[in-house]
């Protein structure tokens, strides 16, 4: 059987490819969505080393397309050189050189000699490490001491302000390490860094499934909750400790009333933050469990098991979109007053975490007319 002619990714395609992969999703789920092999997706992925390639762009002295069709036309209806060259307003020696490098009077076709001047125009950049032997040093050595590429570029501008070839972007360290055709630093020195990884991920990816399987939208939710006109609708999110001890704590406030209520968390992988606030809905009245909204972190990634154990609908944000938990928001920062940002939340027992709920909840506010939360929560319950 013959073999089946290879068929490359359209622009399109790898367009769609690269705003799929800087949003986290995984190879697999691109491949899936385009209806393309894992190795072909994987192998564009992987010849750029999970860096976004920057879109090409055409000098503004070019001839375009639309140009080389009149040339085209003017090619087949006898037109002179000097002809053509006056109806584009270029110099005849361009009209020359552009109908002989492809192919001459007779061969002349406009999207053929477009395409060829487009891969005829690649123009590799050398790389900036690859040309200054100093700053390649200088980053290598910082490299083998566990800097991270970002320290060192912040080291440099501080080290040498004056000296723009002693300087260099953390992007440009982290490209010469993943692509080692920069000719630049030695694959090694990969092995230096925290993350140990060969390629480029998405801000947005995670090691564990990438992103939220089937959410359910926030623009899914019901009126009542958008109205806060039925008690019962809570929205959630976590406060972060410091960078070392990794902590966190699990907050829920209810929309209505604006009950604070917290859960204090051993890590945040999703199974125990799925428990810690299953444990705390049921510790709600079954009349207080309608719904809760989350934003999109992977720490709820198991919400489907959430919604089984609690029968509470949960509802996702958009992406990069924590104004529309509001009300979470501006709780959050209340509690700042109690769980000061970079310190260790794990100190915090949950006795001590009810304790702190139980001050806010008491706390008059002004959305409810200086009525406390607690007092909101208790009308609405009678």
């Amino acid at each position: 059987m013959a073999e089946q002619s290879r068929r490359y990714l359209s622009n399109a395609e790898k367009t769609e490819l690269w705003e799929r992969w800087q949003q986290g999703e995984r190879i697999s789920d691109i491949a899936r969505a385009l209806g393309r092999r894992y190795t072909t997706i994987s192998g564009v992925v992987k010849s750029h080393a999970g860096f976004v390639p920057r879109p090409r762009k055409r000098a503004a002295y070019c001839l375009t397309l639309a140009e080389r069709e009149e040339i085209s036309r003017g090619l087949v209806s006898g037109w002179s050189i000097r002809q053509i060259s006056r109806q584009l307003s270029r110099a005849p020696s361009t009209i020359s050189r552009e109908v002989q490098r492809n192919g001459g009077r007779l061969k002349y076709r406009a999207i053929s000699a477009d395409q060829a001047a487009w891969t005829r125009a690649l123009r590799p950049k050398p790389c900036k490490l690859a040309l200054q032997p100093r700053l390649r040093r200088i980053v290598a050595g910082k490299l083998k001491r566990a800097w991270s590429p970002e320290q060192i570029a912040g080291w440099l501008k501080r080290r040498y302000p004056q000296n723009e070839s002693l300087r260099v972007s953390h992007e440009t360290i982290y490209r010469s390490l993943f692509i080692q055709s920069r000719g630049a630093l030695k694959q090694e020195l990969l092995k230096h860094l925290r993350s140990g990884r060969r390629i480029r991920h998405s801000r947005y990816a995670s090691g564990k499934g990438g992103k939220i399987v089937d959410p359910i939208s926030i623009r899914e939710r019901p009126a009542e909750v958008e109205d806060r006109a039925v008690p019962g609708h809570w929205e959630g999110d976590l406060i972060l400790g410091s960078s070392q001890s990794q902590s966190s704590v699990a907050t829920l406030v209810e929309r209505q009333t604006r009950y604070v209520m917290l859960a204090k968390l051993e890590n945040k992988q999703t199974d125990t933050v799925v428990s810690a606030l299953s444990e705390l809905v049921k510790r709600m009245p079954v009349e207080l469990r309608k719904s809760l909204t989350w934003d999109r972190g992977i720490e709820l990634a198991d919400h489907k098991r959430f919604t089984v154990d609690t029968k509470v609908q949960l509802y996702f944000c958009d992406p990069h979109s924590p104004w529309q938990r509001g009300s979470n928001e501006n709780t959050n920062g209340l509690l700042r007053q109690y769980l000061p940002k970079g310190t260790d939340l794990s100190v915090h027992s949950q006795q001590e975490l009810d304790w702190i709920a139980r001050e806010l909840n008491e706390r008059p506010r002004k959305t409810l007319d200086f009525q406390t939360p607690a007092e909101k929560l208790e009308q609405v319950l009678q």
